[in-house]
């Protein structure tokens, strides 16, 4: 048995033991030390490979983007969990639902900023499902069109930003761009940051919003029973709309704006911004505990003080020279750090006596430990893969005969349609974590070599990422949704609901295909 057949049996064992249930760590490095002995054994495998797995494993335990990854999923876990969703949804259903469609606005609305403050699927799709697919079943919704609506705007976390889609891929991408121009023979290596990913998926990302409100504004005008509007006695009077929707927009959308905007303004790296995240999250939950609010109103005054003082002021304390202003500003910083950390304190306190931070404590915990025991894994898999000439067979593949069909269809988009084939169909199979970590580090270097923009690449595979939550079989926005949904919904108008989404989602990557500066405009004119 050679080589190019062990490689390509070696992945084809993977999906296999992955689609039958084992735990994705355990699959990826057991498949990788079995082929490895298969490979020592015929001779075809140098040992010196696993020997690269220490450091690789030091390299990601030491990487400081993907702290950013706890930190995000503890700020959405603990936003899900003082009931941020529940109050936008209700109070975004009363300000469009006297519209027709209107509910079906309002849910990808708040999809769009839940994505943008909690990131997590799951905990987006149920409590919509929970809240929102009641009140649209009830009004004469057509049942797949609201099903449909709500899984589609519940995976929006994976394409806008802050995403921990974006951050693992973003870490993956930065590699295999290192590599690829190293490959090259340059040594003045350009760097992609997880930031330009950050800013390279937002106008996709509202684009995408707005596709799916253009689809359900057809919908409407085509077929005005499947959306109806809202009685107007059902409707709260203006000033009081106004009020709530400001009550529960206002929070989240400062806190969405502290997060990116220091990211997008240079003020904080993500993994800086998650932090901020992660304080300004647990302030907004303290907050709406009973007790006092006094010290948690100066713990955020002083959060928003200190993000403003870091992009006027350096306030770096280890350098030479400090100016007499700078010496002002950094004690200023400091007492501002104190009236944070009192709000934080009392948070945790209030949150611990109502046993909300234990659980966001222990959900955050479960999540990251899962997130990097895969990356272990998938860093065995990768370097087995790569011994056993993996590399050059996708090479070779994407590589193809100039006379193919795919380039007389694609022209030099080829190799890129044909990885986002590949990886759309396994996404009817795969979690997209496992394709992040065992698809996209093998050809995203082959794919950068060959000249394409790593931003770019990284916005297209999230888009295609996206789809893999909504493509049965194994669609998690759908099992999500199907766990809360009344017994009166079937699954298969379920199935049925968010098929015109993952068209949506296609239509995308068409459009950012054919029109890149979509997603390289923007980080360009904000990092150059």
């Amino acid at each position: 048995m050679t080589a190019d057949v062990l490689d390509v049996l070696m992945f084809a064992v993977a999906c296999i033991v992955l689609l039958s249930g084992f735990p994705v760590a355990f699959t990826l490095a057991g498949v990788a030390l079995l082929f490895a002995l298969v490979g020592i054994t015929l001779g075809i495998f140098d040992l010196g490979f696993l020997g690269a797995l220490p450091s690789r494993i030091f390299g990601t335990m030491t990487n400081e983007t993907l702290i950013a990854v706890p930190l995000f999923v503890f700020m959405g876990t603990m936003l899900e969990r003082s009931k941020v969703a529940e109050e936008l949804l209700e109070s975004m259903g009363q300000l469009f639902g006297s519209l027709r469609g209107g509910l079906g606005y309002s849910v990808s609305i708040v999809g769009a900023l839940l994505a943008a403050s909690t990131g997590i699927v799951g905990a987006t799709v149920v409590t919509m499902g929970l809240l929102s697919l009641p009140t649209m079943l009830r009004r004469g919704y057509d049942i797949p069109l609201a099903t449909g609506s709500i899984a589609a705007a519940g995976t929006l976390g994976q394409i806008i930003p802050p995403s921990i889609v974006l951050v693992l891929l973003g870490d993956v991408l930065s590699n295999a761009y290192q590599q690829a121009q190293t490959s090259q023979g340059l040594f003045v290596l350009e760097t992609m940051s997880v930031g330009d990913l950050f800013a390279g998926a937002l106008i996709p990302g509202f684009m995408l919003v707005g596709l799916y409100i253009a689809y359900q504004i057809f919908r409407a005008a085509v077929h005005p029973a499947s959306s109806p509007a809202m009685p107007a006695d059902e409707t709260l009077n203006r000033s009081e709309l106004y009020k709530k929707t400001v009550r529960a927009l206002v929070p989240p959308v400062l806190l969405i704006l502290s997060v990116l905007g220091s990211i997008l303004g240079g003020i904080a790296t993500p993994t800086e911004a998650a932090g901020v995240g992660a304080i300004g999250s647990l302030l907004l939950a303290g907050y709406r505990q009973e007790g006092a609010k006094r010290a948690i109103i100066i713990a955020t005054a002083s959060l928003i003080s200190i993000l403003l003082l870091t992009s006027i002021v350096d306030l770096r304390v280890t350098r030479t020279e400090i100016s007499a202003g700078e010496q002002v500003a950094i004690v200023l910083a400091g007492l501002l750090s104190l009236g944070i950390a009192w709000g934080v304190v009392i948070s945790c306190l209030r949150l611990f006596g109502g046993g909300i931070l234990s659980d966001v404590v222990q959900s955050t915990t479960r999540t990251s430990s899962m997130v990097f025991v895969i990356l272990i894994g998938a860093a065995l898999f990768s370097l087995v893969f790569r011994g056993l000439g993996g590399d050059e067979t996708v090479q070779e593949f994407l590589l193809h005969d100039p006379e193919s069909w795919a380039t007389h269809l694609f022209g030099p988009l080829a190799p890129v349609v044909i990885v986002m084939a590949v990886m759309f169909i396994l996404g009817f199979f795969l979690d997209f974590i496992e394709i992040t970590f065992v698809v996209v580090p093998i050809v995203a270097p082959i794919l950068l070599v060959m000249g394409f923009d790593p931003i770019w690449l990284g916005v297209m595979m999230a888009i295609n990422l996206q789809t893999s939550f909504l493509t049965p079989p194994f669609g998690f926005a759908l099992f999500y949704l199907r766990g809360v949904a009344p017994d009166e919904v079937r699954t298969a108008q379920i199935y049925r609901g968010v098929i015109p989404f993952v068209f949506i989602q296609i239509l995308a990557l068409i459009i950012i295909a054919r029109y890149p500066p979509i997603a390289t405009w923007l980080p360009e004119v904000i990092f150059g």
